[in-house]
């Protein structure tokens, strides 16, 4: 039995079944990893689900390792859970991106859909009080396990129950286009929770005016998750990023980079990052040959067709740019739609803009990471709409999302920026985001649940 659990979709460990049936285990990382480490494994417990076939086979050998639960949900539940809802409902409506005219259409399949995800949510809550000692700690994350307090708080009522959101909160009228009643169990499931956790008082405001909090004895909390200062250099110097960024160098040479870091994830506005490069580069002709647009673009949720349809755009886009404006000598924009973390911190170490503009984000760790790594300091260019803005829009550049004329100006300005500037805003803004570090974000919500270790 544990004292402390912490449940999520995505666990600290995944496994892969090689072609003679051996399972090779990779350990993931992350806040929720770095933060977990600060109580006790032995009294500690993660309860995640098993997402591919290496995952489930280790569950059905009885493979683990020690302090993870992997479930093994029946793949179709989990497929109308996580692709169905979680992915096609839930994170579009927090997000804001649906498309009005046409989506959403909540009809019966929706409901089939919903089935599956509360399911997949009663899966978690089983599971986690089977598991938890009397009077335990239980931290369940993210937006794929909405449900799971209101169902773990009938099961077993003697839990501290916390639920952190990493994602925004849905305004009251998106919230509102759900049927009433999904709208009003999924407000069950978070109101269950002892506390609610958002990144930003905006998130957390959102949540608060849609939601009935009051007289329900659910707190609602804003712990802006941050960066781990230490942890993120050693990653960024070990020698095979040091090779990746002489390459870069290479291919760079000596002129300004712009660099961004982002899934191609429809909230997070690569397209209108790029058109504001292109307007850069008319509105600005001085830069042509000068600059370089570093993009990292991790394929995201490939299964899904609009994500495909945008990752492909993202490339299309990049390569007219590159054919517009490119010389025998100069390629405006190096974008890697590849899964590269190597790539992506020896970009950090070498930028000397980053551009993060997302139409909405829960946090946006990118904006922080780049600031503690940047050799020669950077300036930021940070869209409105990312839960970071509340912690260092006051050193950085900051433009509504929206606006590709305004980000392409604020882009000039930051290539233009003096060097003196640009490093005292540097400092300023890695001060900031290592204020709430991994550990220190996850013992503060142990500690409002009265189980600090």
């Amino acid at each position: 039995m544990a004292t402390v659990l912490v449940a999520s979709n995505r666990g600290p460990v995944s496994y892969t079944l090689g072609e003679d049936g051996s399972l090779d285990a990779r350990r993931g990382g992350g806040g929720l990893v770095s933060g977990l480490s600060a109580v006790s494994s032995q009294d500690s417990l993660w309860v995640c689900a098993a997402l591919g076939e290496g995952d489930r086979e280790a569950v059905r050998r009885g493979v683990g390792e020690p302090g993870v639960r992997m479930l093994d949900i029946d793949p179709a539940v989990y497929d109308g859970a996580y692709n169905g809802i979680a992915n096609s409902v839930l994170w579009f409506l927090h997000h804001h991106l649906y498309d009005i005219p046409r989506e959403p259409a909540f009809d019966a399949g929706f409901r089939r859909r919903w089935e599956a995800y509360r399911a997949y949510n009663r899966a978690f809550a089983e599971a986690l009080a089977a598991e938890a000692d009397e009077g335990a700690a239980v931290l369940v994350q993210d937006y794929h396990l909405a449900l799971v307090p209101g169902q773990l708080r009938e099961l077993r009522p003697d839990l501290r129950i916390s639920h952190f959101t990493h994602t925004p909160w849905a305004s009251p009228a998106y919230l509102g286009m759900l049927p009433d009643d999904i709208r009003e169990e999924l407000l069950w499931g978070m109101l269950g929770a002892d506390e609610v956790g958002f990144h930003t008082q905006a998130w957390a405001d959102c949540f608060t005016s849609g939601a009935p909090v009051e007289g329900t004895g659910t707190r609602v909390a804003v712990r802006p998750l941050g960066v781990d200062a230490e942890e993120l250099r050693a990653l960024a110097y070990r020698p095979a990023v040091d090779e990746r960024l002489a390459e870069l160098r290479a291919e760079v040479g000596d002129r300004k980079t712009i660099v961004r870091v982002d899934r191609t994830e429809l909230s997070k506005n690569i397209l209108r990052g790029l058109l504001a490069y292109r307007e850069l580069l008319n509105a600005h002709p001085e830069w042509r040959g000068r600059v370089v647009h570093l993009a990292s673009a991790y394929p995201s949720r490939q299964d899904l067709e609009v994500y495909r349809s945008y990752t492909a755009s993202v490339a299309a886009l990049a390569e007219e740019i590159n054919a517009e404006f490119g010389t025998e000598d100069w390629t405006p924009v190096l974008v890697s739609v590849k899964d590269d973390f190597v790539r992506s911190l020896a970009a950090y170490r070498l930028a000397d803009v980053a551009l993060v503009n997302p139409v909405r984000d829960g946090m946006n760790l990118v904006a922080k990471e780049i600031p503690v790594v940047s050799e020669a300091g950077c300036a930021l260019v940070l869209s409105r709409g990312a839960g970071a803005y509340e912690e260092l829009r006051e050193d950085a550049l900051t433009v509504n999302p929206f606006d590709v004329s305004e980000t392409a100006e604020a882009l000039h300005t930051a290539l233009s920026m003096p060097a003196p500037e640009r490093a005292d805003r540097t400092k300023r803004l890695a001060a900031a985001a290592t204020a709430l570090p991994p550990q220190r974000w996850f013992l503060d919500q142990l500690e409002a649940l009265g189980k600090a270790p």
